[in-house]
């Protein structure tokens, strides 16, 4: 799951430090989430999918593409 955050970052061309910032946290928090020394609760999961528009399941590494959400759907 870390591993996946930070690719999601990285591909979208963002630091650290923007992405924290797009998230409203603290960059040392969101970089022990990135690292695997905390444990993302679980609503951080559900911003990080909805910031980069990707489902839980992508970042939970049970499945292998990041299928993209489709908002229009209620």
């Amino acid at each position: 799951m870390y591993q996946r955050i930070r690719d999601l970052r990285e591909d979208n061309d963002m630091t650290q430090e923007e992405l924290a910032k797009a998230l409203n946290m603290w960059l040392n928090t969101y970089r022990n989430y990135e690292v695997g020394n905390r444990e993302p609760p679980f609503s951080f999961m559900v911003e990080v999918a909805k910031y980069f528009n990707v489902s839980l399941d992508y970042l939970a590494g049970l499945i292998q593409t990041p299928e993209r959400l489709d908002r229009s759907k209620k």
